[in-house]
């Protein structure tokens, strides 16, 4: 598929999660959550397997990638649109790339204590 229609058709995309494999994954997971009480632990302990670039996130943003996961797949699947699924998967992962990259984590955490000033208007003509 060539670029071009990849951007005018994205449900199409091949780098996209297809609406069979979002709605048996959304499935799955409310499946696994309406286990019992334990159900989010088993989605917590799911998810490496799934996502193997977890390991690299901070426990509390394990969680929240859980919960996020969740609530996408449920409203993508309500919509029958599941560009939404990808493009939250794309950003947990970089979020996870800098946190495997003790160098680029701490340039992006640094505390710089200093405001840097206005940016350019990048529409503006120099």
């Amino acid at each position: 598929m060539c670029a071009e229609n990849a951007a005018s058709k994205p449900e199409e995309s091949p780098l996209l999660p297809q609406p069979g494999v979002v709605t048996a994954t959304t499935g799955a997971v409310v499946a696994a959550l309406a286990a019992g009480e334990h159900s989010m632990e088993s989605l917590l302990n799911m998810l490496p397997e799934a996502f193997p670039w977890v390991r690299f996130l901070p426990g509390p943003d394990v969680h929240s990638f859980a919960v996020e996961l969740v609530d996408t797949l449920r409203a993508a699947d309500s919509i029958g649109h599941h560009a939404s699924v990808q493009q939250m998967l794309i950003a947990w992962q970089h979020t996870a790339q800098a946190h495997s990259d003790p160098i680029l984590l701490a340039a992006l955490t640094k505390d710089h204590r200093t405001d840097f000033g206005p940016a350019p208007d990048p529409l503006r003509k120099r």
